[in-house]
């Protein structure tokens, strides 16, 4: 019995040895390509989320109360300034101007009468100035009523587009409720927040960015044929955030871009000492991103990273890594934590001329 069972532990540890050796056959047969990172001055287009607003986009509400007597425009229909948009019942402005006229004339001619008694000393010349106060007085109340005519009458006051109308023919409005919105699209701003570090390296290496101008990704991720331009820096960051707001102007002649569109603006940011690796020596698990760092004996492990900026064909590195680290390039597909490889080292200034050939 006991031979039995040292026989039967012989051939089990022979079976163990034998399925070692054939792992570590099958390991060592598959040789990968490795590199390091490489560490660069280099720049990077990044997306940033922004809000498209028009250059100017007002809303117009009635000055006066009274009934929506005349709709002169429709909805998306393009105005010029001054075109009349709207009209409130304006009969009871009407008689309003017709009074202050009436009692501005009585006043005109009690002052000429006063003038003409002060002259032969039968008034007093202040008799003659309270009667002047009064015609003046008088014609104030003309102005006045004048204008409150005029605010019967609604007018574009610049050119651009009309939005929806709430109200219809016939409504009852009230002194500053809202009539449309005008949105003036002939170019578009783009406002984004820009990080702290971002905001540093953007002003700090002006040479290195060349210059000013950006790209604007749509909707549909279509970037728009016209490139914008960074005019304005905002003055503070965000405590909350820690950001600070940039906006980029768009040409828009062909009226694509509408007020409140989203996108994404494409702007080029320097990065010196970029740690930078080829995107195919990545992999991905639930939006993470890991590569394969060679370690002591040639044994292999995964290591997350995460990504600070992409270029085609190559990830900038924020941390997880350093360019010490040697990494799987070719092969990660046949690779897993703690194999035991074989590779052949390639240059990672030769590995980028490479990707940047195929590139072109």
């Amino acid at each position: 019995m006991k031979r039995n069972a040292m026989f039967t532990g012989l051939i089990a540890l022979l079976y163990l040895t034998s399925c070692t050796t054939k792992k570590e056959e099958k390991e060592e047969a598959v040789k990968f390509t490795v590199t390091n990172p490489v560490q660069i001055d280099t720049s990077f287009t990044k997306q940033y989320v922004s809000q498209i607003r028009s250059v100017r986009n007002i809303e117009i509400r009635a000055q006066e109360k009274g009934y929506l007597q005349n709709i002169y425009v429709d909805e998306g229909q393009f105005v010029k300034a001054g075109q009349l948009l709207f009209r409130i019942m304006p009969k009871m402005y009407e008689a309003e101007l017709l009074k202050a006229q009436a009692e501005a004339k009585a006043a005109e001619i009690e002052l000429q009468n006063t003038k003409t008694l002060a002259d032969k000393n039968v008034v007093s010349k202040s008799e003659q100035a309270i009667a002047k106060a009064k015609y003046e007085q008088a014609r104030a109340e003309v102005s006045l009523a004048q204008l409150h005519l005029s605010f019967t009458e609604i007018r574009a006051p610049f050119d651009g587009t009309i939005d929806r109308i709430p109200e219809k023919l016939g409504s009852l409005i009230d002194e500053g409720e809202l009539l449309t919105s005008l949105s003036d699209n002939s170019k578009m701003f783009a406002y984004f927040n820009v990080s702290e570090p971002e905001y540093l390296e953007y002003q700090t290496h002006i040479s290195a960015r060349a210059s000013s101008n950006v790209g604007l990704l749509l909707a549909n991720g279509e970037p728009l044929k016209y490139k914008g331009r960074v005019e304005v820096i905002e003055s503070e960051f965000d405590n909350e955030t820690g950001n600070i707001a940039f906006r980029a102007s768009f040409p828009n002649s062909d009226k694509l871009l509408k007020n409140g569109e989203t996108g994404s603006v494409l702007m080029t940011v320097p990065v010196k000492n970029a740690l930078i690796i080829p995107q195919k020596a990545t992999y991905e698990i639930q939006d993470k991103k890991y590569v394969f760092i060679v370690g002591k004996n040639n044994v292999i492990r995964s290591k997350e990273i995460a990504i600070k900026g992409e270029m085609p064909d190559l990830y900038v590195v924020e941390n997880g890594i350093t360019s010490a680290d040697k990494i799987v390039l070719d092969g990660i597909q046949k690779a897993n934590d703690n194999d035991r490889i074989k590779f052949d080292y390639l240059n990672p200034k030769d590995v980028l001329s490479r990707l940047r050939l195929k590139a072109e």
